[in-house]
């Protein structure tokens, strides 16, 4: 309700402030009553969107985040509701008359964005914060005490909702908006642990057989019953592979199995078909594709890659012209799109406009200096863009051969400061120094006719200026402007004599007079100077603009002028670094052209307009002017849109995308002054119409009202053309002079007369009346208040000048937000029944859902290829809002030809449901829920969770391998549940004196009672960061130490603090997450100083303790922190029960070994309940200390899909970010390894300066050379004689890695080569390998890796380690050639399962064996995934076997 409007959430508070009693206490009876009460307020669309937010549970995070901030503030005793009153706290109406007198004495609190604050508190009154349950019997008490002290003006009332919860009262909530994949896994080498899963879950109904029946009635059939049942599901589910040509066109074949389908059915069988699709395949290649369809698929697809970029196989999704991510697909960050049909286009698009606003310069008035892509001066430098994406030292600034970076200069010559400024440039310019700066000049002097130069020094100066650029060249021109300002003294004017001079003393031949006089011939551009300037209206002189963007008074000043011309330049650099980088701007594009283009650039600078505060009229009711006065204020608005009539540039049918109402007295000078301006933009534009609405001055009367009755009259009674041209007349003070004369109107007719003069001298003025009733209730306008509205957004108060120009800036912004959007849809909507719509072929290549006739609809156009993971989320995402919202639907068919492998091979379910579900009882419906049914038995399966970009979710329970999960050996179902662990706050930071990342910087998260809870460092790449965060107000700090003694914050933007606070607060109350930009800057005793330089220690106390609560399982207390040269660390990844039993022993191996204190470090993202559960007592047992650590892939790195590529990114890509600056060096060992030695020699060893050190692949075993795949080819030319190494074992140097932005440079290359899908196959091995000559490896002695398949029999015994690497010529599975292979293997393994059955024996770990999973059916395998928050709120949990896999996420 408050994101509609903070009117509508009090008049819902007020309706409701206490509802006990008025339901029978079931979940239902209560929903029910909420969503009538709030349907009162609310449009039938805006109803449907709340059940959805409520279904998906998503303001769970708001009521959670209000629970954080009220734990700082806990209540006083035996109050469930209570004030706060600046820090003191009370709960009845005599203490807060207390608090209030004593109030002025401590601080105010600090409020937050999201705060309900009461409509009419004073705000220099003190702060009152109400925590209270809404609806409550104690919150209709408190309410109405500090409401009525707000009217008086007494206080400033907050409301924030808040649950008087006791500890371990709070229930888990199921989540929506994720998806959850099964997909199938190759088998070629065998990857499954043999450790027999204990089954004890009952019911297994396959096809109506209920088998857990039948083998209690029929033991002795056991195994018939097995066959049976395997046989009924393999029967419905052909797994057998295709052949390349049943292939080839499957996609075809698929888009036509659902065009064929009737409409209604057609999302449903879509759904069906993708998710479902390894089983489906074979039925599909008997289907046969019409010709006709396949052709226009086609001609369709000519289209797409046209228009949309879109290639066969791509897909988009478009609502009503706003293109939606499918690849985030976050749920979250598009319900509030579908609440208005229309407006919410404008919304959306104008909040991504940039701030700094900025001109166009490509304008023939600026006389540009120089050109650094045409003069030979510059001919030297490289022209390439893609040097700016080259590693350069921080500060430095490329040397590019492109116009990047124009600094206009727009001054009057004659004013004092002229000098200072031209001197700035002529510094810019002359001392050659690495700023690649174009400079303008605009000069504004005077523009009338006939002037002489001779008299005018800022006349004179010009036509020199033009002269010397004529005769000579620009360049020469600046410089003789800079010696005529040289002759001006301190303090001084220019004068003619000054100009005079330097022209005689320069070109001593030519008569002066001639070049300067009144007939001069080099006159041009003086009048073009002072028009742009005002056209511009970038305000007082002088005014200097950087890439169109003009600079802050103060920032004139030379000296900071220079100074922030050269931060732009660097923090512009990263701007073009990103979109170089993305492909937006390449060589051959003019760059001006690319940065003039950009959504910033306007017209014409006027802040009324640009405001980024922005207030929109509500026009989505159903009314019209009948009781207009009974009307509340969405119902006037649409009334008087409704009646609205409109001038326009021609009566030609044209469809117009800006609506402009005029609002002001007409019958005064400044409103007839407004809609003149106003018709005159109107006449030049064919987008705009034009309404008009009277806020009279004083009362309505005959008298007063003249002008504004002429203006009704003849717009109810006149031809379009008839009326403008009246109007026009009226809107000129002329006709309004005639008029208070007693000249007859009807003199300025020229139309109708008759019917005018009826209507204007009609007794009733109620259209007057509901005009200026409307004024001050809907626009809250004074009386006679000028406003322009624009498409629903007012702007108010328009005391100073608003005139063409400005009608000029707001059609401007409003079509590049919006307009053209909403006049294609327009022109779609009323296209012809030809069957061409937006340029594409719906006769039979699309599926067509008409909308509810005589409503408001969506239009929803969606391109897709039916056998894509695209596929797999939009049709169950479209069939929700189908139930949603009224929508006008077309599906267009992508289709891709020629497939020579299966497209899809994973089951898919997308978790959405429209409302929420109750049960019989009136009680909540466990879920929502995934499920997947009738799987095949002989895959075997990997399940994997796509959630929103912002979520960190963990598998928290299950018995089985959600890794390799293989329904044939499963009797039963497979649960497991997940944890929506984190929600992310992600940044970029940039040090603002170098426009570069500061490297190694750190950054703490925490609140007021706990500063440092979580920490993190700042990346190279984009300066980007991120932290673990949770619902609720958090406080962003540089951490303590080398952090903050080297820099201070300086600004920082997308936060809920200001700009300028030091301390950084944000405030995280939805579950889209929140990205934020912090700039920082070294303290001025501090510029010399590197965070990341080699002299430098960081104390690490605070840093060590609050990982110990960030990162470890379990809560553990870390043991006292060794000095970090005795403590190893090893860093190892898993994922699966094969892979865990191999890294435990590994671990076991390493400590047997080694005798120097060990810490392990594990990646958390992928690690099993079980193995968490476990790792403790293990730790405990063997003596050892272990960290988890979690990274989220940033959403701007190309994304991994397969888990284990996902694995294998991360073992390389994050190492300088994944652990604290207090680890220098870390050993990676693969879980697969045994180690036979002591790793401390390993940590030790000399690296000779290079980040890391890898063993290269055995070249001994002979009979392997043809698998050798680094031999020949690519990879032997790319080497030139230097090793390929393997990736199972390495040793990095952190310092050293970072120092030389290793991390960086790794990313960037993936960045690049992950674009093709064949490239960096064995992604966390070839990317170094790759990277050899921009970050060397160091080869280790070939002893520290030994692998069988690689290496001889007789290397064996030196052997320090022995990995089990895959051998692809045996392909024997990884447990049989362990046994095989390592002698000790079998006896770790023994004496890890003895310790594993005296902890099950004894006292289990916290949360084993807890969980009662629903009951399900026999067969079936469930994904019920738990997502849950800081205090495992929010939850998933999975289940699955061979008939379904469930999959349910809880909050």
């Amino acid at each position: 309700m408050a994101e509609e409007s903070q009117e509508k959430f009090w008049d819902f508070v007020e309706a409701n402030q206490n509802i006990e009693g008025q339901h029978d206490d079931t979940d239902q009876a209560y929903y029910d009553l909420i969503v009538k009460k709030a349907s009162a307020l609310l449009s039938s669309v805006q109803v449907n969107m709340l059940k959805f937010a409520l279904s998906l549970r998503a303001y769970s995070a708001t009521v959670h985040s209000f629970q954080q901030i009220a734990s700082n503030e806990p209540p006083p005793s035996g109050c469930s509701a209570f004030f706060s009153v600046h820090g003191e706290k009370t709960c009845d109406a005599e203490g807060l008359t207390a608090l209030l007198k004593t109030a002025p004495e401590r601080p105010k609190p600090y409020l937050f964005k999201g705060d309900h604050r009461y409509a009419g508190s004073n705000p220099d009154a003190p702060v009152v914060i109400l925590y209270a349950e809404f609806g409550k019997a104690d919150f209709q008490i408190l309410h109405q005490v500090i409401s009525s002290k707000a009217h008086e003006g007494l206080v400033t009332y907050v409301l924030r909702h808040y649950l008087p919860v006791g500890p371990g009262s709070r229930e888990k909530v199921y989540l929506s908006g994720y998806g959850v994949e099964l997909a199938i896994k190759s088998q070629e080498y065998k990857a499954k642990d043999d450790t027999q899963v204990q089954e004890n879950d009952p019911v297994d109904e396959v096809q109506g057989f209920l088998f857990g029946k039948l083998k209690t009635l029929y033991p002795e059939l056991k195994e018939q019953l097995k066959e049976l049942r395997k046989h009924l599901i393999e029967s419905t589910n052909e797994m057998a592979p295709l052949k390349v040509w049943q292939m080839q066109d499957l996609s075809f074949q698929t888009a036509a199995r659902i065009l064929a389908a009737p409409a209604v059915d057609a999302l449903n069988i879509m759904k069906d078909l993708s998710q479902n699709f390894p089983t489906k395949a074979r039925s599909i290649t008997k289907t046969v594709v019409n010709s006709e369809t396949r052709k226009e698929i086609e001609e369709n697809q000519k289209f797409f890659k046209g228009t949309l970029g879109l290639q066969p196989g791509d897909s988009a999704l478009f609502i009503n012209g706003l293109h939606i991510d499918l690849d985030s697909q976050d749920i979250f960050r598009y319900t509030h799109t579908y609440s208005h049909p229309y407006i919410n286009i404008q919304l959306n698009l104008i909040s991504s406009v940039s701030s700094d606003y900025a001109v166009d310069i490509r304008n023939p008035a600026i006389s540009w200096i120089n050109n650094l892509e045409t003069d030979h001066r510059y001919s030297s430098w490289p022209y390439n863009v893609q040097e700016l994406l080259r590693p350069t030292f921080p500060g430095v600034i490329r040397q590019i051969r492109k116009n990047f970076h124009n600094l206009v200069i727009i001054l009057d010559p004659t004013q004092e400061n002229a000098a200072e400024l031209l001197s700035v440039a002529e510094m810019f310019y002359t001392n050659n120094i690495p700023l690649r700066l174009v400079i303008g000049l605009v000069f504004v002097v005077s523009n009338e006719d006939d002037i002489d130069g001779m008299q005018d020094a800022g006349v004179a100066l010009v036509r020199a200026y033009n002269y010397i650029s004529d005769e000579v060249d620009s360049q020469s021109a600046f410089e003789a402007v800079i010696s005529m300002f040289n002759r001006v003294p301190v303090g001084g004017r220019l004068s003619v004599g000054d100009v005079v001079k330097v022209l005689e003393k320069r070109f001593p031949y030519v008569e002066v007079s001639s070049i300067l006089g009144a007939d001069s011939s080099y006159d041009s551009n003086r009048k073009e100077g002072r028009a742009y300037y005002e056209q511009t209206g970038v305000g007082p002189l002088p005014v200097v603009t950087y890439n169109g963007i003009p600079y802050q008074r103060e920032q004139l000043d030379p000296d900071e002028l220079e100074t922030v011309t050269m931060q732009k330049i660097l923090e512009t650099t990263s701007f073009y670094q990103r979109a170089v980088y993305l492909g937006e701007l390449a060589t051959d594009h003019d760059v001006v052209d690319f940065i003039m283009n950009q959504p910033n650039v306007v017209p014409r600078i006027n802040p009324r307009v640009l405001s980024t505060s922005r207030t929109y009229l509500d026009l989505s009711s159903t009314n019209d002017y009948a009781r207009f006065s009974t009307l509340d204020t969405t119902e006037k608005s649409t009334a008087v849109a409704n009646s609205m009539n409109y001038m326009t540039k021609k009566d030609d049918g044209y469809i117009r995308p800006v609506t402009f109402w005029v609002v002001g007295d007409f019958d005064k000078p400044s409103g007839r002054q407004l809609l003149y301006d106003a018709i005159k933009h109107m006449k030049t534009s064919n987008n705009v119409r034009l309404g008009m609405i009277n806020n009279p001055s004083a009362g309505v009367s005959a008298e007063t009202s003249r002008v504004a009755r002429a203006i009704w009259a003849a717009m109810q009674t006149q031809t379009a053309n008839n009326a403008k041209n009246f109007i026009t007349k009226m809107a000129k003070e002329e006709a309004a002079a005639a008029l208070e004369k007693g000249v007859d109107i009807r003199e300025f007719a020229g139309m109708d007369v008759p019917l005018f003069k009826a209507a204007y001298e009609g007794p009733k003025f109620g259209f007057l009346l509901s005009h200026a009733a409307y004024c001050r209730d809907v626009l809250k306008l004074k009386r006679g208040q000028r406003a322009v509205i624009s498409n629903g957004r007012v702007s108010h108060s328009l005391e100073e000048v608003f005139n063409q120009d400005d009608f000029l800036l707001l059609e401007s912004i409003i079509l590049k937000t919006s307009g053209e959007r909403i006049k294609s849809k327009i022109q779609h909507l009323h296209a012809g029944k030809k069957g061409l719509i937006t340029g594409f072929l719906i006769f039979c290549s699309a599926v067509k859902i008409r909308p509810k006739e005589g409503d408001v609809y969506f239009d929803v156009v969606a391109v897709v290829d039916p056998v894509t993971r695209d596929a797999q989320k939009l049709a169950p995402l479209l069939l929700v809002l189908k139930q949603l919202i009224n929508i006008n639907l077309r599906v267009f068919m992508n289709c891709q030809s020629k497939l020579s492998d299966l497209p899809l091979k994973s089951f898919y379910r997308y978790v959405l449901e429209p409302e929420v579900v109750f049960q019989a009882d009136g009680s909540f419906a466990p879920g929502p829920m995934a499920k997947f049914l009738d799987m095949p038995q002989s895959p075997l399966f990997t399940l994997n969770l796509n959630t929103p970009e912002s979520w960190m979710v963990e598998s928290v329970h299950t018995r089985y391998d959600l890794d390799n999960i293989y329904l044939q050996e499963v009797e039963n179902i497979v649960a497991a549940e997940y944890e929506l662990e984190h929600l992310l706050l992600e940044g970029h930071c940039f040090d603002v004196s170098s426009g570069q990342p500061p490297r190694g910087l750190q950054f703490t998260l925490g609140t007021a009672s706990e500063p440092v809870i979580v920490d993190t460092i700042v990346m190279a790449n984009l300066g980007y960061f991120q932290l673990k965060a949770n619902p609720g107000a958090w406080i962003l700090k540089l951490r303590k130490g080398r952090s903050d003694e080297i820099y201070k914050i300086y600004s920082h933007d997308g936060t809920d603090s200001p700009a300028d606070s030091d301390d950084i607060i944000v405030v995280l109350n939805n579950f889209k997450g929140r990205i934020i930009k912090v700039k920082v800057q070294k303290k001025p005793d501090k510029l010399n100083e590197e965070l990341l330089s080699d002299g430098t220690e960081e104390n690490d106390t605070g840093f060590w303790k609050s990982l110990t609560r960030g990162f470890t399982g379990g809560g553990k207390t870390e043991e006292p922190k060794q000095e970090k040269d005795d403590v190893i660390n090893i860093f190892s990844v898993a994922s699966g029960h094969l892979y865990e039993r191999f890294l435990r022993i590994m671990m076991l191996s390493v400590l047997k070994n080694t005798k120097t204190p060990v810490k392990f470090w594990f990646l958390k993202n992928y690690l099993s309940p079980t193995f968490k559960e476990f790792i403790p007592y293990m730790a405990k047992e063997y003596g050892f200390q272990y960290e988890l650590v979690q990274y989220k892939w940033p959403r701007w790195l190309h994304q991994q899909t397969e888990k284990q590529r996902i694995i294998w990114g991360y073992k390389i890509l994050f190492l300088d970010v994944l652990f604290p600056l207090a680890v220098d060096k870390i050993l990676f060992v693969d879980a697969d390894q045994i180690v036979r030695t002591d790793l401390k020699e390993l940590r030790d060893f000399d690296l000779e300066g290079a980040p890391y050190g890898y063993t290269p692949f055995c070249e001994s075993r002979r009979e392997m050379d043809g698998y050798r795949f680094w031999k020949s080819g690519y990879w032997a030319s790319h080497l030139a004689g230097r090793k390929y190494h393997i990736s199972a074992l390495y040793v990095v140097d952190l310092k050293k890695f970072r120092k030389i932005a290793a991390g960086d440079r790794l990313r960037g290359q993936y960045q690049g080569l992950s674009q093709d899908p064949n490239s960096l196959s064995n992604l966390d091995q070839d990317l170094p390998n790759n990277m050899i000559h921009q970050v060397p490896i160091k080869s280790l002695p070939q002893e520290w890796l030994w692998c069988e398949t690689w290496c001889d029999d007789s290397s064996k015994k030196s052997a320090k380690t022995i990995d089990l690497c895959n051998n692809p010529m045996t392909k024997e599975p990884k447990l049989q050639a362990a046994v095989r292979i390592v002698a000790e293997w079998t006896d770790y393994d023994q004496e890890i399962k003895r310790l594993q059955t005296r902890v099950q024996e004894g006292t289990k770990p916290q949360g084993a064996g807890t969980h009662d999973p629903q009951q399900t059916h026999a067969g079936t395998a469930y994904a019920s995934i738990t997502l849950t928050n800081v205090s495992p709120l929010f939850c998933l949990s999975v289940r699955c076997s061979h008939r379904a896999v469930n999959s349910v996420m809880r909050q």
